[in-house]
Formats: structure tokens, sequence, C-alpha cells
């Protein structure tokens, strides 16, 4: 597997441009038909024998774990070019993320909804399974506020201070479980002033998450708690929707459980085409 850095994005007005590192689809809606990563890598037999156990653990291992209970195997300490057999095996998906802090981490889901590679210093290397790995959930218990302060909104500002309003209630309101409250504000006039006063307001919290499972969305967690900015974007890098959820975390980034029971058949049925060759 690949480095798979992203961008550290804020949001807010102007938070879409300059980002060539992305290769953008053209709308949400999209959906990438899966196919194995290709096989490249040339190791000798025992390398790729215990690579395969180790993917064959893994598999059992989700196949005996309730989805979203933890489920956590170490890289780190396979021989290297077992490793690189079994990177190479889970490819790439389409969610990545960052995760700032004492450790920053970097997050890729492979090609099997559910399964992710987690990246960070000190020799952090592991796949976790489940909906998101547990470090995107602890940084935001972790970071986020129960309130934010309110400052007065500058000239041009029309419909933020309502929209940060209402979101610094829901946020106070709102208990584990709670379904999602939407603010979209593609409906809304919105001025650049109102967009900046919001983006400052709420700051940018510990997690950027950018998905192109459904078209391509970025997910930037706001210094407010369980709020979100989600945004949406076309072939040509232009904001097509633009949201604020105050939930756990927006449905287009966590693997549902559909997708991952469907992971776990393909990952066997990938093992034994890899031993069969």
């Amino acid at each position: 597997m690949k480095d798979f850095p992203i961008p550290v994005l804020s949001v807010g007005p102007g938070s879409q441009i300059d980002d060539e590192a992305v290769d953008f689809i053209g709308s949400p809606g999209e959906m990438n038909a899966f196919a194995p990563p290709r096989m490249t890598l040339e190791v000798d037999a025992a390398s790729h024998a215990e690579a395969l156990a180790f993917l064959d653990a893994l598999r059992d291992r989700m196949a005996a774990t309730r989805f979203g209970a933890p489920l956590s195997l170490d890289l780190a300490a396979l021989p290297a070019p077992v490793r690189a057999v079994v990177n190479e095996a889970l490819g790439q998906g389409e969610v990545s993320a960052t995760v700032a802090g004492a450790t920053p981490l970097r997050i890729q889901e492979t090609v099997f909804a559910g399964l992710w590679r987690v990246l960070g210093e000190g020799g952090v290397d592991r796949i976790e399974a489940g909906p998101m790995p547990a470090a995107v959930t602890a940084a935001c218990d972790a970071a986020g506020q129960r309130s934010l302060p309110v400052t007065p909104p500058p000239a041009g500002a029309m419909n933020a201070p309502a929209v940060l309003r209402e979101l610094l209630d829901a946020a106070a309101r709102r208990r584990a479980g709670d379904a999602a409250h939407i603010v979209n504000l593609t409906l809304l006039p919105m001025t650049p002033e109102d967009l900046a006063y919001l983006a400052a307001s709420l700051g940018v919290g510990p997690v950027v998450i950018l998905s192109r499972g459904y078209g391509n969305c970025r997910i930037t967690r706001t210094a407010l708690r369980d709020t979100w900015w989600v945004q949406y974007f076309n072939s040509s890098d232009n904001l097509i929707l633009n949201t604020l959820e105050v939930t756990d975390l927006p449905d287009v980034a966590p693997a549902a459980p559909e997708d991952y029971a469907e992971s776990i058949v393909r990952l066997g049925e990938w093992i034994d085409a890899l031993r069969d060759d």
C-alpha cells in the first residue's frame, strides 16, 4: 500500500481551492464497483504464505466479532516482506482521514469496506475492522466543546447568526444515538460574510475525512461538540452541496453493516484466489 496523505482542510469559503491532490469525479451518487487490488510484488514463498495466514486470521476474527466491537491487528510486528504483501492485497478504498493530536494518524480504508489501515508516528501501523477506527471517535470526544463564544457578526452577514444559534442549541441538547440535525446551507441565502463568520465561529476540530463513496465529499469536524461541516464537490471542484450536521458521524463516512458483511465474504474469496496463484 502506498502512502495516502490527504491535506488537512479548513472549512468555509475558499476551502475548495488549490486542492490538486484530489482527483474529483462527477457528482454524488456514483459508486465504484468492487475490484481486487493488482498484485505486483514478488516475494519468497514463505513470506507469501505468512501474509495469507495473517489475512486468514483477520477474516476469521472479522467473522467472529460483532460489527462495531473493537478489532485491531498489529502490522508493525510483521516482517517487512510479509507486511508488503498484506498491504498490497488489501489495497486502498474510498475513504481516508487524518486525526490530529499528540500522535497524529493517517487512516485509509482498504478496498474491503470497514477494514482500515491506521498509520502514525512511533511505529503505529495496524489494521482495524469496524464502521470507523476508534481513534476518530476518541479524538472527537476529547476535543469537542459543548459551547462556543459568540462574537458579533460582521457587516454583510445575514443568516449566519441564526444558523450558529441553531447549531449551538442542537449540540447542547443532543444525546448519543439521536437523529442527525442537519442545516443545509445550500438552500439558504448565505453571503461570503455569513460563511466566513460560521467558519471562524465553529473552528476546526481534530478530524478531516475525505470520502469518494458517494461523489467527492470532505467532512471536517468543527470545534463544537458533535458538529461536522460536510461539503460535496463536482468534477470541477465546485461546491454543490454544503451542510452542517450535528451527529456522531455523518452517514457518508462510516462503513455500513451490510457492506462489512460483504467484505468478509470478498476477503475470503480474495485469499483463496491469491492462494491459487
